[in-house]
């Protein structure tokens, strides 16, 4: 738990800033994979905030981490949005992504310089593709609907979208948000890399309104839960009543909490022909990526080492 003021840590350590850290299955993997990937002596320590918190915790916690020489870094969750917006200026540089897309998922020093970092969208990109089937967005002309509007949510949707898939990118992408101000926020993103005119965006107050719009969804679309609902707060963006499109995905990026996004698609998988994924794979990205940029170090995304590395972190998952 994040309670200032702070003791300078003891060991070299990576921080975890998010609202249930101590949940997350990375407290059980990072010890083995600091084993296994040669670390050295040190430790990860949880930050807890609140969803949305004080402006002054988030610059006490970054404040603290750039001034104490054994914190290394941290990985951002939840906060990516509100953190960045309270403390760019105590941030000596700020990556290409993360001036992009408004948020910071990964701290990191280099040369006594406090940076910060976007890897959500390098993370979405390389989660998806380890399931999307090759060239499903040309040969289906299934489409993509992205409930929420957050970091996570605004990464996947520049990644699906970019010029360089070529055609294989969804016929259309909805996007959703319960607030106006998500949406604008989004939309100004796309418009500004120009991508807005491929884009469908909701105002869905109420679930009932996601559920509406899941219909219209043709065979083979791919359905992501981005709102957090499920682990940061319960519950899901859809209704018991919502009907997945035939043979389509149903994605969450969440892997722990109450899931209720990820029981309402396997009640219909069978029915459906649908194919259910959590957000492990995510996890794995996620962790692995800010972890090479923490500790200075190349980490492969394929290949024998990130499959040992899946491999430790599957033996501890609960």
């Amino acid at each position: 738990m994040f309670s200032p003021p702070f003791q300078p840590a003891e060991l070299p350590t990576m921080y975890f800033i998010g609202v249930t850290t101590a949940k997350s299955s990375i407290m059980r993997v990072f010890p083995q994979w600091a084993r296994f990937l040669a670390l050295g002596d040190c430790r990860i320590s949880g930050m807890d905030l609140r969803l949305h918190d004080d402006p002054e915790a988030y610059r006490s916690a970054v404040g603290y981490i750039k001034s104490d020489p054994m914190s290394l870094g941290a990985l951002v969750t939840t906060h990516k949005l509100d953190l960045l917006r309270a403390c760019r200026d105590q941030f000596d540089e700020i990556d290409h992504l993360a001036g992009l897309m408004n948020e910071i998922s990964s701290i990191s020093k280099s040369d006594g310089r406090l940076v910060g970092s976007a890897k959500d969208p390098i993370t979405s990109g390389l989660a998806l593709d380890a399931f999307l089937p090759n060239d499903h967005w040309q040969e289906t002309n299934a489409q993509m609907f992205i409930i929420g509007a957050g970091g996570s949510a605004t990464a996947l949707s520049w990644h699906v979208l970019q010029a360089k898939h070529g055609k294989n990118r969804p016929a259309s992408l909805h996007i959703a948000a319960r607030r106006q101000a998500s949406l604008d926020a989004i939309r100004q993103l796309h418009e500004k890399v120009g991508v807005a005119s491929q884009v469908v965006y909701h105002l869905c107050p109420d679930r009932n309104d996601n559920d509406a719009i899941v219909a219209t969804l043709p065979a083979g679309s791919v359905v992501v839960n981005a709102t957090g609902l499920g682990k940061d707060s319960p519950g899901s963006p859809l209704t018991d009543a919502a009907i997945f499109p035939r043979g389509g995905i149903a994605w969450d990026f969440n892997y722990r909490g109450d899931l209720v996004f990820l029981d309402q698609a396997r009640s219909q998988q069978s029915c459906r022909e649908l194919r259910v994924e959590d957000g492990w794979i995510y996890f794995i990205h996620g962790w692995t990526r800010v972890i090479a940029e923490v500790f200075h170090m190349d980490i492969p995304t394929a290949g024998p080492v990130f499959d040992e590395l899946s491999r430790i972190a599957a033996a501890t998952r609960q």
